[in-house]
């Protein structure tokens, strides 16, 4: 049998060509992600969004004018790709979304074009506080079954869980240094390795060497030494500590710099904002 050459080739070439497209996909994905963002962002917030904030939502007004532009900007793109699912029978309404999505953006607030927790895939709403069972291994290969109620929780593969009530508590006081939002969304900063440590990355080795001893110090010294300001909770794992200073930082940034100087200013560059100015 006599073989084409040119025709041999058709596959191979095919084949390449096929390759080709697969890595300009590949390549060209964030950038489409981005022009999409853009759009979203770019778009008016609509009047009923402005007064679920005004309502639910007092530290928006805190802000200045920029950032309140620009957190909106952030509200529209987060509603759009992030999934809300009701649980135990809450419905999802936009409340539940631009108020859940308003508070865990104030934490992308210092970025113009943030990545917006790209290992989330869902929210899930309860109306309240949910019982979760927790395995505690004793020693000895025993373990215990635990039930809590829980007010949130953030998952590493991708879901964070709310109690609506503890949601809308978290909101109204912006000022008290707990927020059930901000704690677990801080939780999901940390689990961009996919697990949380109270680590999460640094663009450079010298910053998380910096971070490291930082906040390490810190959390032994609560350890030894119980504060006014950083509550008990944050001395049980260095994860809790991260999250439940990101609260401070948030609510109560000139009670957290007076206490703890050094992790109001690593967390100052983390978030790359400064709310002792707003």
């Amino acid at each position: 049998m006599i073989t084409n050459p040119a025709s041999a080739a058709w596959p191979l070439l095919a084949l390449v060509l096929a390759v080709l497209l697969g890595i300009t996909t590949v390549l060209a994905r964030p950038w489409w992600t981005e022009r999409r963002r853009q759009r979203q962002r770019a778009r008016p917030f609509p009047p009923a969004w402005r007064r679920i904030l005004r309502q639910r939502v007092p530290a928006v007004a805190r802000l200045p004018a920029d950032l309140q532009q620009r957190l909106k900007g952030h509200i529209q793109v987060f509603v759009a790709e992030k999934p809300f699912i009701g649980c135990a029978g809450q419905a999802v309404t936009d409340e539940h979304r631009i108020t859940i999505a308003a508070l865990a953006c104030l934490l992308l607030l210092g970025q113009a074009r943030p990545d917006y927790y790209p290992r989330l895939h869902q929210v899930l709403v309860y109306p309240g506080a949910f019982v979760v069972d927790r395995v505690q291994p004793q020693g000895g290969g025993v373990v215990h079954e635990q039930r809590q109620a829980l007010a949130g929780q953030s998952w590493a593969h991708g879901q964070v869980v709310l109690g609506w009530g503890e949601v809308l508590a978290g909101a109204a006081d912006p000022v008290d240094g707990q927020n059930v939002v901000i704690h677990e969304f801080a939780h999901q900063i940390d689990q961009d390795k996919g697990v949380a440590d109270g680590r999460p990355w640094r663009p450079t080795r010298a910053l998380g060497r910096r971070w490291a001893q930082v906040m390490g110090e810190a959390f032994a010294r609560l350890q030894q030494q119980p504060s006014e300001v950083i509550g008990p909770y944050a001395a049980t794992e260095p994860a809790e500590f991260f999250a439940v200073v990101s609260e401070l930082f948030f609510e109560r940034p000139q009670a957290l710099a007076t206490e703890a100087p050094a992790v109001y200013r690593e967390l100052a560059l983390l978030y790359q904002v400064h709310p002792l100015a707003w």
